[in-house]
């Protein structure tokens, strides 16, 4: 248990961030399921740019690792290009 004010004010702060970074991966992780389901190429290459962009805003905050997010976005581009 916290108790300086810092302390606390940290602790406050996390559990937001926690929140935050929750949502976010979630959202993008129903983006990925989404875009690996579709079967048709026009709307699918416009999922993949907002997935990518996604996928690099995680990585940017430290949601997610860089080489995961290489590795989706590879996956993608390669389901992607095979429509």
């Amino acid at each position: 248990m916290a108790h300086h004010l810092s302390a606390k004010k940290r602790n406050r702060q996390a559990e937001s961030k926690r929140v935050q970074n929750k949502y976010f991966a979630r959202t993008t992780r129903n983006a990925v399921k989404k875009l690996r389901e579709t079967t048709d190429k026009e709307a699918a290459t416009e999922q993949y740019s907002e997935v990518v962009s996604m996928l690099d805003r995680l990585t940017k905050s430290n949601v997610i690792h860089k080489n995961k997010a290489s590795n989706l976005k590879s996956k993608l581009a390669k389901h992607v290009n095979s429509l």
